[in-house]
């Protein structure tokens, strides 16, 4: 399997509550009903919490401040997400996903790319 690993920061007129409970209860619903178009397998959000530790592991590395939080979306292959967007249905669930986040994602200073898993343990 692939995966797309999308590491989100809110737009800055979003409080961090409406940023969280939008992507919560607005936006991964969109999501879900997009999956089947998508030919998505998973998605997961996670969003960031524990402040204070996050800062400790800024500041003892010498990082950027931390994402508002994550989202991972599964396929299983590389194929399945180019055949995915190249259908029309699959176009337009991408094309309603990117208006949704446009609400409450900061666009240019987020980060998405896909990745092939390793387990460790």
């Amino acid at each position: 399997m692939v995966k797309l690993v999308y590491c989100l920061r809110r737009r800055a007129d979003v409080a961090p509550e409406e940023f969280h409970r939008y992507w919560l209860e607005e936006h991964g619903p969109k999501v879900k009903s997009a999956a089947a178009a998508l030919r998505a397998r998973r998605y997961v959000q996670s969003h960031t919490t524990a402040p204070e530790l996050n800062a400790m592991f800024v500041a003892s590395r010498g990082l950027g401040p931390a994402y508002d939080g994550i989202t991972e979306v599964w396929w299983d292959s590389v194929d399945d997400v180019t055949a995915a967007l190249a259908t029309p249905e699959g176009a337009a669930a991408g094309a309603m996903l990117v208006e949704d986040e446009s609400r409450f994602i900061d666009f240019a200073r987020s980060s998405v790319f896909m990745t092939t898993e390793h387990a460790i343990f």
